[in-house]
């Protein structure tokens, strides 16, 4: 591969070398110093040999910074890679617009359509990929004959994951069912804290880190969900908690999250969170008074006489004198129903003792 590389690139030397001496013969630069023949060989000879050393080096570079743009695109989110290329496009064609009466200027006018598009088509590309969540504004406006405004795809805000949602692993499968929109962020410091938590010394910890670890390659592998890991710290704040609420602040993002605290430190930073407890207790099945509930009673409960069961969606049922029906499947009237913080309760008794009143 590389004696081709040299082969080629020495040929290219060779004719490049020829041609400059070519041009520098019909300037006259090198008359009197050097007959035609002497002067197109010494500049073959030059050619080929600056092709022959340059060739390789220039094939590596070209490999490498190949494979560098690759895993840079491959990264980079595909409404990020549209926008670009629109800016891109559109630099070009400003600066071939600009360039037309500019082809006139003597000695540079050949040269100012290539520097005006290198130049506005980097700027192109730049402001398209910052730019590219406010492109839908310029096609869904307000409709203002019918008095009603169309939402664009900008209002939607990024979520940001904290540890503990990760860990907890139903965000899995709340993302897969699509009731989460747009990116889910997840910050160098929370991905630093999972993996110092997978490589705890006790057993329970590291199990806990590495499954979060597992959810989050699992989520970034599906199709339905946009993960983006950002590097951005905040280096003169130590608690992680701070740093999302920093974090939600500046991206005008939604924190994702279970920890009660975190919930309530968002609450009064003002800004807005998502609690999958929260969301969890939302969708259990309505329990109401005088209800029917088939119930196995696995424990005592903290009152004499008490038994307690639980639902499949894991709500706890209190059954009142069920005690005596621990390891059975009872069928239970529901008496009422308490909702806490920590979740749903349900107080029952049996439906036997109903029909023995």
């Amino acid at each position: 591969m590389v004696i081709f590389v040299r082969i080629v690139f020495a040929a290219i030397g060779a004719a490049l070398g020829y041609s400059g001496a070519l041009l520098v013969l019909n300037s006259g630069a090198m008359a009197g110093f050097f007959d035609e023949s002497y002067t197109v060989g010494l500049f073959i000879i030059v050619g080929f040999l600056v092709g022959v050393a340059v060739g390789p080096p220039i094939v590596q570079g070209l490999k490498r910074g190949s494979k560098k743009a690759t895993q840079i695109l491959l990264k980079t989110p595909t409404h990020e890679l549209v926008g670009g290329m629109i800016g891109l496009v559109s630099g070009w064609v400003i600066a071939l617009i600009i360039s037309i009466p500019l082809l006139r200027i003597p000695y540079v006018g050949d040269y100012l359509p290539i520097i005006l598009g290198v130049i506005l088509g980097y700027f192109g590309l730049m402001v398209g990929l910052r730019k590219t969540d406010d492109l839908p504004d310029v096609f869904l406006r307000t409709d203002r004959g019918s008095g009603k405004i169309r939402a664009s795809a900008s209002e939607v805000s990024p979520k940001i994951l904290d540890t503990s949602v990760i860990i907890d692993g139903r965000i899995a499968d709340i993302t897969r069912s699509g009731f989460l929109e747009g990116d889910l962020i997840v910050p160098g410091f929370v991905l630093e804290e999972l993996q110092h938590i997978a490589d705890s010394s006790d057993v329970l910890k590291r199990n806990r880190g590495r499954r979060g670890l597992d959810i989050l390659n699992k989520i970034q592998k599906e199709p339905y969900a946009s993960v983006r890991i950002i590097e951005q710290d905040y280096g003169d704040i130590n608690e992680v908690d701070t740093k999302l609420v920093k974090l939600a602040k500046d991206m005008g993002g939604k924190v994702v999250t279970n920890d009660y605290n975190l919930n309530k430190v968002c609450e009064l930073q003002g800004v807005p969170v998502l609690n999958i407890n929260e969301l969890a207790n939302s969708v259990k099945p309505v329990v109401l008074p005088g209800e029917e509930l088939k119930v196995q009673v696995i424990k005592d409960g903290k009152e004499q006489g008490q038994g307690v069961g639980y639902l499949d969606d894991g709500t706890m049922i209190v059954v009142d004198s069920g005690r005596r029906f621990i390891g059975q499947t009872v069928t239970v009237l529901v008496t009422s129903v308490l909702q806490t913080a920590a979740g749903r309760m349900i107080f029952a008794k049996p439906k036997a003792m109903e029909r023995a009143l």
